[in-house]
Order: structure tokens, then C-alpha cells, then sequence
């Protein structure tokens, strides 16, 4: 932290808070300038806080930041993006914290990365201009993987290097890609993968949005897909993300209450 300006200014969305001392919150950001920042807003859960709805997660905000020897301290927020629709439906609320947590866990402090910070917004903006947010997020999910180091392997077999043909086949998640069915003896752990779903997967990867939403899995094949996501990214996380369990809590909800 010692690198940054004594004051300045950044742009950025909160990802996350949590709450410190009588009325302090520690607010983890991702800024367009300097990547991700751990900040302090003093004063924020107190009822006449002028800074408390601009600082709420899933706000993209203008703030005015000084230095200072531990956390930089808000002088100044204002919105600019606020998501209003996010923040009024439940489950885009649940898909747009998918979002926001993958960043928070992928990333380090002070990093700057205009594309992630780039990614993010985009992602969010098509979530809350109804998008269809399952596309949206793993669209998202496969970009941000390959940003950090971690694209996935869809085309070839991670062992014996020859390209996948089309028929069903495993994902290690160790390895970082597909294993092919003659090869699936050697990597314990790996888990089936329909062709279709890698089909689409693979679609997500080398498309840019405007094709990418061209593509439309059936539900059961978009599960699958969230599910390998999932675990292929509970591996390189070692935990999973609690986001998609609040997701399916949703709709494990909504599926009772229609019964």
C-alpha cells in the first residue's frame, strides 16, 4: 500500500464488506486503477452516513481515497452505477455475487488488471440489462480463467495430446482439462463430461459475447456445465465458493413452492 498516492482517486465496485469498530466497515474493492483494495469507510453503518448507498456492494462508485499507514480511508463516494435491478431481484443478486466472489478469490491486492476490471463491469451491465445471467456468468467464469492463468483444456486430452472427438468424455480438474475415455484410467479423480456440454464449454472459450450468446443449452446441459465449473474451480480455490450454493438454495425454493 505504501506505493500508492497520499490521495486519489479511483474507480470502482465493491465486492465485498464487513464490519469493524462501532460503525467502520472494511470494504474490499476492485478499482479500474490500481486492481484490487481493501479500504476503510468510517462512520458508514451509522443511520446519517451520506456515504452508505454508495458503497454498497454491487455499486460501481467514483471514491476520493487517502492513504494512510494501515487502510486507505473514503473522504468522498458517489455512484455511478448502482445495478438497480440486480439489487431488486434475488437471483440475479445470487448470479451477480457469483461474480463478484470469483474475482475477490483469484485476485491480489494492488495488482492492477484493466481487463478483469473491464470483464467485470461488462458481466454486470449484461445482468442487469437482462441478459440471460447463467450465460452471462459462465461466459464470465471461462474469461476470467483464462485471464489468471487457468484456461481450461477442452480441445485436446491433457495426457495423450490427441484433439477430443466427439463423443463424451472426463474432466480432471488436477490436470486443467479433458482426459479422453482411453486415458481416464490414469487420472484418478476426473469426473464424466457429456459432449454436449463440452461442446457449449468449448463455444464459451473461443467465442466472443455476441456469438456466445448465440448458443442455448438445454437446462439439464447447463447444470452440467455450472457443476463442472464448479468443481473445476473448487479445486484450483482448494473450497468452493459460497455463491452458487445461495443460488441453488433459490431455486430449490422457488421448485417447492410450485409443486
Amino acid at each position: 500500500m505504501s506505493d500508492l498516492p497520499r490521495s486519489f482517486r479511483v474507480t470502482a465496485v465493491v465486492l465485498r464488506h464487513s464490519n469493524t469498530g462501532e460503525a467502520d466497515r472494511v470494504l474490499t474493492l476492485y478499482t479500474k486503477e490500481f486492481g484490487k483494495l481493501r479500504v476503510l469507510a468510517k462512520g458508514i453503518r451509522k443511520i446519517k452516513s451520506r456515504k452508505a448507498g454508495h458503497l454498497e456492494p454491487l455499486t460501481l462508485s467514483t471514491l476520493q481515497l487517502n492513504r494512510t499507514h494501515d487502510l486507505p480511508i473514503i473522504t468522498q463516494a458517489e455512484t455511478i452505477l448502482p445495478f438497480q435491478k440486480i439489487h431488486n431481484n434475488l437471483e440475479l443478486i445470487a448470479q451477480a455475487s457469483i461474480v463478484n466472489e470469483l474475482l475477490d478469490r483469484f485476485t491480489f491486492e494492488a495488482e492492477e488488471n484493466q481487463s478483469l476490471f473491464n470483464l467485470i463491469m461488462e458481466t454486470l451491465k449484461r445482468i442487469e440489462e437482462g441478459e440471460e445471467p447463467s450465460l452471462a456468468v459462465q461466459y464470465y467464469e471461462l474469461s476470467m480463467l483464462a485471464s489468471v492463468g487457468f484456461r481450461p483444456e477442452l480441445f485436446q486430452c491433457v495426457v495423450c495430446r490427441k484433439d477430443i472427438q466427439p463423443e463424451d468424455q472426463y474432466f480432471s480438474a488436477a490436470l486443467g482439462g479433458v482426459v479422453c475415455p482411453r486415458c481416464s484410467h490414469q487420472t484418478a479423480g476426473s469426473r464424466p463430461v457429456t459432449m454436449d456440454a463440452l461442446r457449449y464449454l468449448r463455444h464459451l472459450l473461443r467465442s466472443n459475447y455476441t456469438d456466445a450468446r448465440k448458443a442455448h443449452p438445454s437446462v439439464l446441459v447447463q447444470r452440467e456445465m455450472d457443476d463442472l465449473l464448479q468443481y473445476y474451480v473448487g479445486y484450483l480455490l482448494e473450497r468452493n465458493l459460497n455463491s452458487p450454493r445461495f443460488l441453488r438454495d433459490i431455486h430449490l425454493n422457488r421448485e417447492t413452492v410450485t409443486e
